[in-house]
């Protein structure tokens, strides 16, 4: 199996507003558990703010097309990273990959994830 290495990153300005639309609660990118920054967007939502799959799926609903491309980019260059995402929360956004942008995209970013070993917690 191979390993992924998924080094720490600053997020960007694209990544901040596709995060306050996932949190509009969010008051800042300081984890409050850990006291360092956010490095992801994917694992904050699911761990942190998510009360539950359902409210997962639907932040994720508040995000459009080009939103999800960009986090479907950032998950398949190694830069997003998944290994604290609720594997609930991971098939939810797989759903929403496979309707907001196609189910050949959503095959990739799952056989992504399994290739990852994120899913063998």
């Amino acid at each position: 199996m191979r390993t992924h290495i998924y080094m720490a990153r600053e997020l960007t300005g694209r990544d901040l507003e596709i995060l306050a639309k996932l949190v509009p609660e969010c008051g800042g990118t300081i984890c409050a558990g850990s006291g360092h920054a956010f490095q992801s967007i994917l694992p904050p939502v699911s761990n942190h703010f998510a009360e539950s799959a359902e409210d997962f799926e639907r932040r994720l609903e508040t995000l459009d097309a080009s939103d999800l491309q960009w986090l479907v980019d950032r998950i398949l260059d190694g830069s997003e990273s998944l290994g604290c995402v609720l594997e609930e929360d991971m098939e939810a956004f797989i759903r929403q990959v496979r309707r907001v942008l196609s189910d050949a995209t959503g095959e990739e970013v799952l056989a992504h994830y399994l290739a990852s070993g994120a899913c063998d917690r």
